[in-house]
Protein backbone atom coordinates (compact mmCIF):
# COMPACT_ATOMS: atom_id res chain seq x y z
CA UNK A 1 0.00 0.00 0.00
CA UNK A 2 1.22 3.51 -0.86
CA UNK A 3 2.68 5.88 1.71
CA UNK A 4 3.36 9.59 1.44
CA UNK A 5 6.29 11.44 2.97
CA UNK A 6 7.11 15.12 2.71
CA UNK A 7 10.84 15.60 2.09
CA UNK A 8 12.80 18.83 2.30
CA UNK A 9 13.53 20.02 -1.27
CA UNK A 10 16.90 21.37 -0.08
CA UNK A 11 18.46 18.43 1.76
CA UNK A 12 16.01 15.52 1.54
CA UNK A 13 15.30 15.43 5.27
CA UNK A 14 11.79 14.88 6.52
CA UNK A 15 9.53 17.90 6.84
CA UNK A 16 7.32 18.30 9.88
CA UNK A 17 4.66 20.85 10.73
CA UNK A 18 6.01 23.20 13.44
CA UNK A 19 3.14 24.32 15.64
CA UNK A 20 5.03 27.24 17.21
CA UNK A 21 5.92 28.78 13.84
CA UNK A 22 2.86 27.62 11.89
CA UNK A 23 5.26 26.52 9.19
CA UNK A 24 6.81 23.34 7.89
CA UNK A 25 10.40 22.85 8.96
CA UNK A 26 13.38 20.60 8.35
CA UNK A 27 15.43 19.72 11.44
CA UNK A 28 18.50 18.96 9.32
CA UNK A 29 19.09 22.10 7.24
CA UNK A 30 16.63 24.30 9.21
CA UNK A 31 14.71 25.27 6.07
CA UNK A 32 11.16 26.57 6.63
CA UNK A 33 8.17 26.65 4.30
CA UNK A 34 4.66 28.09 4.52
CA UNK A 35 1.66 25.91 3.80
CA UNK A 36 1.19 27.65 0.43
CA UNK A 37 4.81 26.92 -0.50
CA UNK A 38 4.37 23.27 0.48
CA UNK A 39 1.27 22.98 -1.67
CA UNK A 40 3.20 24.38 -4.63
CA UNK A 41 6.30 22.24 -4.09
CA UNK A 42 4.25 19.08 -3.59
CA UNK A 43 1.44 19.98 -5.98
CA UNK A 44 1.33 16.47 -7.44
CA UNK A 45 0.89 14.93 -4.00
CA UNK A 46 -1.56 17.60 -2.84
CA UNK A 47 -3.71 17.11 -5.93
CA UNK A 48 -3.89 13.34 -5.51
CA UNK A 49 -7.40 12.08 -6.19
CA UNK A 50 -8.74 10.73 -2.91
CA UNK A 51 -12.36 10.58 -3.99
CA UNK A 52 -12.44 6.79 -4.32
CA UNK A 53 -12.31 4.36 -1.42
CA UNK A 54 -9.24 2.14 -1.33
CA UNK A 55 -10.18 -1.48 -0.65
CA UNK A 56 -8.40 -3.29 2.15
CA UNK A 57 -8.82 -6.98 1.47
CA UNK A 58 -7.88 -9.84 3.78
CA UNK A 59 -5.14 -12.27 2.79
CA UNK A 60 -5.20 -16.05 3.33
CA UNK A 61 -3.04 -15.67 6.46
CA UNK A 62 -5.76 -13.59 8.10
CA UNK A 63 -3.94 -10.25 7.87
CA UNK A 64 -5.35 -7.29 5.97
CA UNK A 65 -2.99 -6.23 3.19
CA UNK A 66 -4.40 -2.74 3.76
CA UNK A 67 -2.57 -2.76 7.09
CA UNK A 68 0.84 -3.33 5.48
CA UNK A 69 2.72 -0.32 4.13
CA UNK A 70 6.30 0.24 3.04
CA UNK A 71 8.36 3.19 4.28
CA UNK A 72 9.57 5.14 1.25
CA UNK A 73 12.66 6.31 3.18
CA UNK A 74 14.16 3.02 4.38
CA UNK A 75 11.91 0.40 2.75
CA UNK A 76 10.88 -1.13 6.07
CA UNK A 77 7.43 -2.66 6.40
CA UNK A 78 4.97 -0.63 8.44
CA UNK A 79 2.22 -2.48 10.25
CA UNK A 80 -0.73 -0.44 11.43
CA UNK A 81 -4.19 -0.95 12.83
CA UNK A 82 -7.16 -0.38 10.57
CA UNK A 83 -7.78 3.25 11.57
CA UNK A 84 -4.28 4.74 11.57
CA UNK A 85 -3.90 7.46 8.92
CA UNK A 86 -0.52 8.92 9.88
CA UNK A 87 2.30 7.41 11.94
CA UNK A 88 6.08 7.02 12.14
CA UNK A 89 8.38 4.33 10.77
CA UNK A 90 9.68 2.36 13.76
CA UNK A 91 13.04 1.87 12.03
CA UNK A 92 14.03 5.27 10.63
CA UNK A 93 11.46 7.28 12.65
CA UNK A 94 10.38 9.26 9.58
CA UNK A 95 6.77 10.53 9.57
CA UNK A 96 4.59 8.50 7.24
CA UNK A 97 1.10 9.25 5.89
CA UNK A 98 -0.95 6.21 4.86
CA UNK A 99 -2.64 7.50 1.75
CA UNK A 100 -5.29 4.78 1.48
CA UNK A 101 -6.69 5.62 4.92
CA UNK A 102 -7.65 9.11 3.74
CA UNK A 103 -9.54 8.22 0.59
CA UNK A 104 -13.21 8.18 -0.36
CA UNK A 105 -15.56 8.42 2.61
CA UNK A 106 -12.55 8.74 4.91
CA UNK A 107 -11.15 11.87 3.29
CA UNK A 108 -11.50 14.76 5.76
CA UNK A 109 -12.80 18.04 4.43
CA UNK A 110 -11.27 20.20 7.17
CA UNK A 111 -8.33 20.26 9.57
CA UNK A 112 -7.23 22.51 12.43
CA UNK A 113 -3.41 22.51 12.55
CA UNK A 114 -1.56 22.19 15.85
CA UNK A 115 -0.86 25.56 17.50
CA UNK A 116 0.52 24.17 20.77
CA UNK A 117 3.93 22.50 20.69
CA UNK A 118 4.73 19.34 22.61
CA UNK A 119 6.99 21.38 24.91
CA UNK A 120 4.16 23.79 25.69
CA UNK A 121 1.73 20.91 26.29
CA UNK A 122 4.21 19.32 28.71
CA UNK A 123 4.72 22.66 30.45
CA UNK A 124 0.96 23.01 30.94
CA UNK A 125 0.76 19.45 32.24
CA UNK A 126 3.62 19.91 34.72
CA UNK A 127 2.29 23.25 35.96
CA UNK A 128 -1.20 21.87 36.57
CA UNK A 129 -0.27 18.47 37.96
CA UNK A 130 2.53 19.99 40.07
CA UNK A 131 -0.15 21.53 42.28
CA UNK A 132 -1.48 18.06 43.10
CA UNK A 133 0.35 16.87 46.22
CA UNK A 134 -0.82 13.27 46.34
CA UNK A 135 0.02 11.96 42.87
CA UNK A 136 2.39 8.97 42.52
CA UNK A 137 6.08 9.84 42.63
CA UNK A 138 6.81 8.68 39.07
CA UNK A 139 3.77 10.41 37.63
CA UNK A 140 5.87 13.29 36.29
CA UNK A 141 8.96 11.25 35.49
CA UNK A 142 10.65 11.54 32.10
CA UNK A 143 9.57 7.98 31.33
CA UNK A 144 5.92 8.95 31.82
CA UNK A 145 6.08 12.33 30.09
CA UNK A 146 7.76 10.92 26.98
CA UNK A 147 4.45 9.17 26.22
CA UNK A 148 2.76 12.46 25.32
CA UNK A 149 1.88 12.20 21.66
CA UNK A 150 0.32 14.56 19.12
CA UNK A 151 -2.74 13.02 17.48
CA UNK A 152 -5.20 14.33 14.92
CA UNK A 153 -8.53 13.04 16.21
CA UNK A 154 -11.39 12.43 13.75
CA UNK A 155 -14.38 14.66 14.50
CA UNK A 156 -17.80 15.09 12.98
CA UNK A 157 -18.82 18.76 12.83
CA UNK A 158 -22.55 19.31 12.38
CA UNK A 159 -24.23 22.50 11.15
CA UNK A 160 -27.80 22.31 12.45
CA UNK A 161 -30.83 24.46 11.78
CA UNK A 162 -33.44 24.12 14.50
CA UNK A 163 -36.84 25.41 15.52
CA UNK A 164 -37.15 25.83 19.26
CA UNK A 165 -39.98 27.03 21.48
CA UNK A 166 -40.42 27.39 25.22
CA UNK A 167 -43.19 28.21 27.69
CA UNK A 168 -42.38 29.50 31.14
CA UNK A 169 -43.82 31.24 34.18
CA UNK A 170 -42.14 34.50 35.10
CA UNK A 171 -42.67 35.92 38.57
CA UNK A 172 -42.39 39.48 39.82
CA UNK A 173 -41.99 39.49 43.59
CA UNK A 174 -42.24 42.72 45.56
CA UNK A 175 -41.90 43.03 49.33
CA UNK A 176 -42.35 45.99 51.67
CA UNK A 177 -42.92 46.75 55.30
CA UNK A 178 -45.75 48.82 56.78
CA UNK A 179 -45.83 49.30 60.50
CA UNK A 180 -45.30 45.95 62.18
CA UNK A 181 -46.21 43.99 59.08
CA UNK A 182 -44.15 42.76 56.11
CA UNK A 183 -46.03 42.32 52.83
CA UNK A 184 -45.15 40.24 49.77
CA UNK A 185 -46.82 40.65 46.38
CA UNK A 186 -46.29 38.00 43.70
CA UNK A 187 -47.41 38.47 40.11
CA UNK A 188 -47.15 35.61 37.61
CA UNK A 189 -46.84 36.03 33.86
CA UNK A 190 -47.09 33.47 31.06
CA UNK A 191 -43.97 33.81 28.92
CA UNK A 192 -43.38 32.22 25.51
CA UNK A 193 -40.33 32.16 23.30
CA UNK A 194 -39.72 30.66 19.87
CA UNK A 195 -36.78 30.99 17.54
CA UNK A 196 -35.06 29.67 14.44
CA UNK A 197 -31.48 28.96 15.50
CA UNK A 198 -28.44 27.90 13.49
CA UNK A 199 -25.61 26.00 15.19
CA UNK A 200 -22.35 25.77 13.28
CA UNK A 201 -19.69 23.14 13.87
CA UNK A 202 -21.25 21.18 16.72
CA UNK A 203 -18.48 18.62 17.42
CA UNK A 204 -18.47 14.92 18.31
CA UNK A 205 -15.40 12.72 17.98
CA UNK A 206 -15.61 9.71 15.69
CA UNK A 207 -13.00 7.51 17.41
CA UNK A 208 -14.32 4.60 19.48
CA UNK A 209 -11.06 4.09 21.37
CA UNK A 210 -11.09 7.63 22.81
CA UNK A 211 -13.31 8.51 25.75
CA UNK A 212 -16.15 10.77 24.57
CA UNK A 213 -16.27 12.69 27.85
CA UNK A 214 -12.56 13.50 27.53
CA UNK A 215 -13.08 14.92 24.04
CA UNK A 216 -16.15 16.90 25.11
CA UNK A 217 -14.13 18.38 27.98
CA UNK A 218 -11.33 19.83 25.81
CA UNK A 219 -13.76 21.84 23.70
CA UNK A 220 -14.13 24.41 22.33
CA UNK A 221 -11.96 24.67 19.23
CA UNK A 222 -11.62 27.95 17.35
CA UNK A 223 -13.08 27.36 13.90
CA UNK A 224 -11.68 30.67 12.67
CA UNK A 225 -8.40 28.77 12.33
CA UNK A 226 -9.84 25.79 10.45
CA UNK A 227 -8.28 24.96 7.08
CA UNK A 228 -9.22 22.92 4.04
CA UNK A 229 -7.72 19.48 4.50
CA UNK A 230 -4.18 18.90 3.31
CA UNK A 231 -2.19 15.75 4.02
CA UNK A 232 0.89 17.87 4.68
CA UNK A 233 -0.47 19.02 8.07
CA UNK A 234 -0.25 15.41 9.30
CA UNK A 235 3.50 15.16 8.76
CA UNK A 236 5.15 14.70 12.16
CA UNK A 237 1.99 13.67 14.00
CA UNK A 238 -0.19 10.63 14.41
CA UNK A 239 -3.66 10.63 12.88
CA UNK A 240 -6.66 8.32 12.99
CA UNK A 241 -9.61 8.01 10.69
CA UNK A 242 -13.11 7.66 12.08
CA UNK A 243 -14.65 4.33 13.04
CA UNK A 244 -17.85 5.81 14.48
CA UNK A 245 -20.08 7.17 11.72
CA UNK A 246 -22.16 10.32 11.81
CA UNK A 247 -25.37 8.39 12.40
CA UNK A 248 -23.94 6.94 15.60
CA UNK A 249 -22.72 10.31 16.92
CA UNK A 250 -25.99 12.09 16.09
CA UNK A 251 -27.52 11.49 19.58
CA UNK A 252 -24.56 13.36 21.08
CA UNK A 253 -25.00 16.18 18.55
CA UNK A 254 -28.72 16.34 19.33
CA UNK A 255 -28.06 16.61 23.06
CA UNK A 256 -25.63 19.49 22.55
CA UNK A 257 -28.05 21.29 20.25
CA UNK A 258 -30.92 20.76 22.69
CA UNK A 259 -28.85 22.15 25.56
CA UNK A 260 -27.75 25.11 23.46
CA UNK A 261 -31.28 25.94 22.30
CA UNK A 262 -32.65 25.68 25.82
CA UNK A 263 -29.97 28.05 27.14
CA UNK A 264 -30.55 30.59 24.35
CA UNK A 265 -34.30 30.73 24.94
CA UNK A 266 -34.01 30.68 28.72
CA UNK A 267 -31.42 33.48 28.74
CA UNK A 268 -33.70 35.63 26.58
CA UNK A 269 -36.26 35.74 29.40
CA UNK A 270 -35.14 38.58 31.62
CA UNK A 271 -36.62 41.10 34.00
CA UNK A 272 -38.32 38.62 36.35
CA UNK A 273 -37.56 37.70 39.95
CA UNK A 274 -37.69 34.03 38.97
CA UNK A 275 -38.49 31.94 35.91
CA UNK A 276 -39.80 28.37 35.80
CA UNK A 277 -39.73 26.56 32.44
CA UNK A 278 -42.92 24.55 31.94
CA UNK A 279 -42.37 23.30 28.38
CA UNK A 280 -39.48 23.13 25.93
CA UNK A 281 -39.42 21.72 22.41
CA UNK A 282 -36.56 21.60 19.95
CA UNK A 283 -36.70 20.22 16.40
CA UNK A 284 -33.62 19.81 14.19
CA UNK A 285 -34.84 20.69 10.71
CA UNK A 286 -31.64 20.02 8.75
CA UNK A 287 -28.04 18.97 9.34
CA UNK A 288 -24.96 19.45 7.20
CA UNK A 289 -21.83 17.50 8.10
CA UNK A 290 -18.10 18.10 7.87
CA UNK A 291 -15.52 15.45 8.64
CA UNK A 292 -12.47 17.09 10.23
CA UNK A 293 -9.24 16.22 12.00
CA UNK A 294 -8.65 18.22 15.20
CA UNK A 295 -5.36 18.45 17.17
CA UNK A 296 -4.94 16.81 20.58
CA UNK A 297 -1.89 16.00 22.71
CA UNK A 298 -2.45 12.68 24.51
CA UNK A 299 -0.82 10.97 27.45
CA UNK A 300 -1.79 7.79 29.31
CA UNK A 301 -0.62 6.54 32.70
CA UNK A 302 -1.14 3.07 34.13
CA UNK A 303 -1.47 3.05 37.92
CA UNK A 304 -2.32 -0.11 39.84
CA UNK A 305 -3.97 -1.67 36.81
CA UNK A 306 -6.12 1.35 35.94
CA UNK A 307 -5.46 3.50 32.89
CA UNK A 308 -5.60 7.29 33.33
CA UNK A 309 -5.96 9.46 30.22
CA UNK A 310 -4.97 13.10 29.77
CA UNK A 311 -5.58 15.36 26.82
CA UNK A 312 -4.36 18.83 25.89
CA UNK A 313 -6.23 20.77 23.23
CA UNK A 314 -3.58 21.15 20.52
CA UNK A 315 -5.00 24.54 19.54
CA UNK A 316 -5.90 26.23 22.83
CA UNK A 317 -3.74 24.38 25.39
CA UNK A 318 -6.69 23.39 27.60
CA UNK A 319 -5.79 20.36 29.77
CA UNK A 320 -8.28 17.76 30.96
CA UNK A 321 -7.86 14.53 32.93
CA UNK A 322 -7.99 13.35 36.53
CA UNK A 323 -4.65 12.25 38.03
CA UNK A 324 -4.41 9.17 40.27
CA UNK A 325 -3.93 9.46 44.01
CA UNK A 326 -1.02 7.72 45.71
CA UNK A 327 -2.29 5.62 48.60
CA UNK A 328 1.17 5.70 50.21
CA UNK A 329 1.27 9.51 50.17
CA UNK A 330 -2.26 9.75 51.56
CA UNK A 331 -1.44 7.32 54.38
CA UNK A 332 1.83 9.11 55.14
CA UNK A 333 0.01 12.46 55.23
CA UNK A 334 -2.66 11.01 57.55
CA UNK A 335 -0.05 9.61 59.92
CA UNK A 336 1.90 12.89 59.91
CA UNK A 337 -1.26 14.86 60.62
CA UNK A 338 -2.19 12.51 63.47
CA UNK A 339 1.28 12.94 65.01
CA UNK A 340 1.04 16.74 64.80
CA UNK A 341 -2.42 16.71 66.44
CA UNK A 342 -1.17 14.37 69.19
CA UNK A 343 1.82 16.64 69.88
CA UNK A 344 -0.41 19.71 70.04
CA UNK A 345 -2.80 18.02 72.45
CA UNK A 346 0.16 16.92 74.56
CA UNK A 347 1.53 20.44 74.73
CA UNK A 348 -1.92 21.77 75.52
CA UNK A 349 -2.30 19.26 78.37
CA UNK A 350 1.07 20.23 79.83
CA UNK A 351 0.15 23.92 79.80
CA UNK A 352 -3.13 23.24 81.58
CA UNK A 353 -1.59 21.02 84.26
Amino acid sequence: METIQYKCPNCGGELQYKADKQKFGCDYCLSEFTDEEIKQIFSETENTDLSQNVDETVEDDGFSNGNLYSCSSCGAEIMSDGNTAATFCVYCHCPVILKGRLSGDYRPSKVIPFSITREKALETFKETIGKKKFTPTDFQSDQTLEKMTGLYVPFWLADCKVKADMDAIGKHIRTWRSGNYRYTETKEYAVSRNADITFNGVPADGASKIDDALMDAIEPFDYNKIEDFSMSYLSGFLADRYDVNKGDVFPRIRQKVDDGSRNILRNSITGYSSVSVSRFNNNIMSTNWNYALLPVWFMTYNYQGKMYEFAVNGQTGKLVGNPPLSVKKLVAFGIGLAVVIAVLFGIGGMLLS
